[in-house]
């Protein structure tokens, strides 16, 4: 029930704002500026307190007892994070008050100990709607007792706070139809079900009895009955109550999984998205347990839809003044619905907005103004319609006052009309006299007449040879006008050959670029053709010149070795000559001795001399077994066109004479 404010000696002096709505218009100023609650928090809390206020009146007189509002600005202390102030409460409620404490004693301690102190964001506006739930539930909820209602505890409680929030600023608070079919509207999209308007429009024709909306009550025991929502499991109800909740009041915008691309790692993980108007949040998992970053919204960012690349598809990004973020949705429609929600939450933080929500609800409420104005212009057009009928009778009866006064003025008219024709009578006779008259003049005039007639027969003349003339000129334009037209089918043939003309032509031009790219790309390839035959030629030349060196080099070898054998042959035959030197002198003729035969020798130095000549003969025949190759190689030479010997070298008996040690 609504609460009656009046003023009272306990409120002077305290800056006190009452429930809207109720009774005499509110006594108080507007909040400041400065003020630590802004105006629509303010509004929305006290839409929870007062459904904790009137649940506390148990005989509905619009008063409760001291000691339960002690117990409830306790618990309000504790839910909006404010420090405790045990003396002003003691100091407000005291005992000696008499009676129970009306909105009146309790407004201006409201306003000035609790919502003055309340700051946004301090404090988590569940917990308070759950306090306040909890005492107004008690009394007013009433579940059908057989488990058969479509919606559980949790879910009536986010109904009952989404119907704080759509309801009208008046108490009692209710929801005008409009708001009414708009949540259920959502809550079955939600769920993929068509809501049943006309049910809907029937069932709040009964249910508002003249007092503008629907209440709380009136509504949950309308989504209980399950009258619109047949068929439907809880579960899916409170998956659809859920997302609604989620969307309305804690202004989640869209959320869903996406892919994102890390920063440091570069790799793609797969993230649960929550969106709201001011920050782009994402966790591990949809539960939100574990929340890994968040992308901080306003007026400067922007979203973009990127090609596909690194396997991922669908691809967008968001672009903020520190860092880009790369994301990948499932499909292009996810795309489309992610990169909007986030165009709308820039487009709120642009027009300085916290809430898409709050600006819907008061578009739809301006809409329901117009709408409202409307009507009632519509109405006055008919007041206006109907004095305007009324006009009419009261000038139709004017009407027939003028149709008897015209009756009284024919009556008058038919005695005019005697005397005139009296008066005609008389003018007829003067009027013969002047026709004789006339007939005089006629006379004249048939003369002239003549005249005339001669005049136009010669003019009807000249018109017939203009009109020869001008069917001559027609037929002359005619044929000129066919003429053009001749000449432009020709010209228009002429283009058309010079159009196929042309084409041909850029067909020739372009067979003849082909076929001088084909001549040009046959003469390279036959230049290079060219260029390898000449290098093969010249490789082919070297190839042969340094086989004749090397056939020289042989030959030069051949000669060396023949050289060296012949020198070692005269060097065998020096140490055999000097063997016997050396015994001739190692033995000396004495008188009456016998000489000895040459080939004898010191008996002492024979066998050093025959031990070299052993070792020099095995190293002849090594040389000349490694000399049998270099003869088999001469012969070769021979039988593939070289020199069938080498003369000896001029130095070859020189060598052969040097002695050897």
């Amino acid at each position: 029930m609504a609460l009656q404010l009046r003023a009272s000696p306990d409120a002077q002096g305290c800056r006190g704002r009452r429930f809207p709505g109720t009774g005499s218009s509110a006594s108080t100023e507007p909040p400041l500026p400065s003020q630590p609650v802004a105006m629509d928090l303010r509004a929305e809390l006290l839409k929870s307190i007062w459904y904790a206020f009137t649940a506390l009146d148990v005989e509905k007189s619009g008063k409760v007892s001291k000691s339960q509002l002690k117990v409830l600005s306790h618990n309000l202390y504790t839910v909006l994070c404010i420090p405790h102030d045990p003396v002003a409460l003691e100091e407000h409620f005291r005992d000696d008050d008499d009676g129970p404490v009306s909105s009146q004693g309790y407004m201006p301690y409201l306003n000035k100990y609790i919502l003055d102190k309340v700051e946004e964001g301090a404090f988590v506006k569940e917990n308070f709607d759950e306090l306040c739930w909890t005492l107004t539930a008690k009394k007013n909820y009433k579940p059908d007792r057989n488990g058969n209602s479509v919606v559980s505890h949790q879910d009536a409680f986010k109904l009952w706070c989404l119907f704080n929030f759509l309801s009208e600023d008046k108490y009692p608070l209710v929801m005008v139809p409009d708001e009414v079919e708009y949540l259920l509207k959502k809550i079955c999209t939600a769920m993929n079900v068509e809501l049943n308007s006309c049910e809907l429009d029937d069932y709040l024709s009964q249910e508002q009895q003249g007092q503008g909306g629907v209440t709380v009550w009136q509504f949950l025991d309308m989504v209980n009955s399950g009258r619109f929502l047949r068929g439907i499991e809880q579960e899916a109800v409170s998956m659809a109550v859920e997302e609604v909740y989620q969307e309305v009041i804690e202004d989640v915008l869209k959320q869903g999984y996406l892919w994102k691309k890390g920063q440091l790692r570069r790799n793609w993980s797969e993230r649960w998205f929550t969106l709201k108007p001011s920050v782009l949040s994402y966790y591990m998992s949809e539960e939100r347990k574990e929340k890994k970053g968040s992308i901080t919204l306003d007026k400067h960012c922007c979203v973009e839809v990127l090609p596909d690349r690194d396997g991922k598809r669908c691809m967008f990004c968001v672009k903020t003044s520190s860092r880009t973020y790369e994301m990948s949705a499932s499909d292009t429609r996810q795309r489309q619905e992610w990169t909007l929600a986030i165009q709308t939450a820039i487009r709120l933080q642009a027009e300085g907005k916290n809430s898409l929500h709050k600006d819907l609800k008061q578009k739809r409420r301006e809409q329901r103004e117009q709408r409202e104005q409307r009507k009632a212009a519509k109405e006055e057009e008919t007041q206006r319609l109907k004095q305007l009928q009324e006009e009419k009778e009261r000038k139709l009866q004017e009407l027939e006052l003028l149709k008897e006064a015209q009756r009284q003025a024919e009556i008058l008219l038919q005695e005019e009309e005697q005397r005139r024709r009296q008066q005609h009578e008389e003018m007829q006779r003067t009027l013969e006299i002047q026709l004789q008259e006339a007939e005089q003049a006629r006379a004249s005039m048939q003369a002239e007449m003549v005249l005339k007639e001669a005049e136009a027969e010669r003019q009807r003349k000249r018109i017939l040879e203009l009109e020869d003339m001008q069917e001559r000129l027609q037929e002359a334009l005619q044929q000129e006008v066919k003429a053009r037209q001749d000449e432009e089918s020709v010209r228009y043939a002429q283009a058309r050959l010079l159009a196929e003309e042309e084409e041909k032509l850029k067909q020739l031009m372009k067979l003849k670029e082909e076929q001088e790219e084909y001549i040009i790309k046959t003469q390279l390839e036959k230049q290079v053709l060219k260029q390898e035959m000449e290098n093969k030629n010249k490789c082919l030349e070297d190839a042969q010149k340094q086989l004749e060196e090397v056939r020289v080099n042989r030959q030069r070898v051949d000669q060396d070795v023949m050289a060296a054998q012949r020198k070692l042959r005269q060097a065998s035959t020096n140490v055999k000559h000097w063997n016997v030197q050396m015994n001739r002198l190692m033995h000396p003729i004495e008188p009456g001795d016998k000489r000895t035969n040459v080939s004898g020798g010191f008996a002492g130095y024979q066998p050093l001399l025959s031990g070299r000549d052993s070792s020099l003969r095995l190293k002849q025949r090594v040389e000349d077994k490694g000399n049998d190759p270099m003869r088999d190689n001469s012969k070769d030479n021979v039988s593939n066109g070289g020199n069938s010997g080498v003369p000896p070298s001029p130095d070859a008996d020189t060598m052969a004479t040097e002695p050897t040690n």
